[in-house]
């Protein structure tokens, strides 16, 4: 079958995994695709050839799409996320010494207690250096919300640092950093080289994060529909491989190879399976949903989390919230979604939006082939984001 080439960005992480599975096993052959591979040492640089058409698409944080409908980060080019490519996966990590600072206070709280975890860091009273890997990410949306409702104030209390994901391990070691938010397997190489040790899960501040999207120039997706739609369902039908998790030791072993992450396999499936080392010489942790490809319409790219972005991105730079709100949700292209999946089979929910954080528990909803259940996807304290009433 002849196949059409397309060039694809990645960052070196687990959750690159559905871009990596969809090249390797075959399913962008499926559609027709050569997918050429490449991977990037920062997500500046990573954004950056998106735009100027080096690469067809990218692995790419949630966020960026949306700081760039919203004129923030000086790039103007539109770009449109076809589909999420991974729900939570991130760990906010510790130095040793600031871990030792908490503990002489209080006993270090449990890796899936967000509210104790960010009330320990309010009670040091002093300000954060803290480890991002962009300044447009999920990471920075759920530090600020988390240590904000934690009782922080977080514009004099953190002091936030870029750095890409591969170098935070070095950063905290060095003393760069006294914190990191960043996505597996960084933190747990932080761990394994006893530079610190994980204090809170992300998936623990939110239960179910929309952390990267599969992103594309808006222009692109408009001239290219074919190659859309081809890509869309490469990656669906790899997210649900991965979902199997008798897949778990072959996934971890394909993404260890040197051209991908280069990381020891046993370190990559913690982030598959759910068993997290936060410490060195520590028991594992079942971290729930620690990160999801496919299950509870992980896939879907809801317009209510890309309006929650926008809304929290405009509180932070001061833009208007409902306006921003309406114009994120038109960066998650649940249209495309539907159109170029709706072949397959995909069950999908019958709606585009929903309130973020109202579910307590696996919830039954009606989708376009029956019943879809929808995970937890509670807020660490409690709070609805409702996308119609976005302040």
């Amino acid at each position: 079958m002849r196949t059409l080439p397309l060039a694809v960005g990645f960052m070196p992480l687990v959750d690159a995994a559905p871009l990596i599975i969809a090249h390797e096993l075959g399913f962008a052959e499926e559609e027709g695709l050569a997918l050429h591979l490449q991977s990037a040492p920062s997500w500046s640089t990573l954004r950056d050839r998106l735009v100027l058409g080096q690469i067809e698409a990218a692995h790419m944080l949630a966020p960026v799409p949306v700081a760039m409908a919203l004129g923030l980060g000086g790039v103007p080019t539109q770009l449109d996320a076809l589909c999420v490519l991974s729900v939570n996966g991130n760990a906010i990590g510790i130095s040793n010494a600031l871990a030792d600072e908490i503990a002489a206070k209080a006993p270090l709280p449990g890796f899936l207690d967000a509210t104790a975890t960010g009330q320990a860091l309010a009670n040091l009273g002093r300000t954060l250096r803290v480890g991002v890997p962009f300044p447009f990410s999920m990471h920075a949306e759920l530090l600020h919300y988390w240590l904000a409702s934690s009782g922080l104030n977080t514009p004099e209390t953190l002091d936030m640092r870029i750095i890409p994901p591969p170098l935070m391990a070095e950063a905290i070691a060095a003393d760069e950093i006294d914190a990191f938010c960043v996505g597996e397997p960084w933190g747990s190489i932080t761990v394994e080289q006893g530079g610190g040790q994980l204090l809170v899960a992300s998936a623990a501040i939110w239960n179910f994060t929309p952390e990267k999207v599969l992103a594309v120039r808006r222009d692109w997706a408009q001239a290219e529909d074919d190659l859309t739609g081809r890509l869309i369902r490469a990656v669906w039908k790899a997210g649900r491989w991965l979902s199997d998790p008798s897949k778990r030791s072959t996934a971890s072993d394909i993404l260890g190879w040197p051209e991908y992450l280069d990381v020891s396999p046993d370190i990559l499936e913690r982030a598959l399976s759910g068993q997290m080392l936060t410490q060195a010489r520590g028991t594992l942790t079942t971290v729930p949903r620690m990160l999801e490809f496919f299950d509870s319409a992980a896939t879907f790219p809801w317009r209510s989390q890309a309006a929650w972005i926008g809304t929290r991105m405009a509180a932070r730079f001061g833009l208007d919230r409902v306006q921003s709100a309406q114009t994120a949700s038109k960066v998650f292209r649940s249209d495309l979604y539907r159109r170029h999946l709706a072949n397959l089979g995909a069950v999908m929910p019958l709606a585009s939006e929903k309130c973020e954080g109202a579910l307590d528990a696996p919830t039954v909803h009606k989708a376009t082939n029956g019943t879809l259940v929808l995970g937890p996807d509670r807020f660490f304290d409690g709070r609805i984001f409702d996308p119609a009433q976005p302040e």
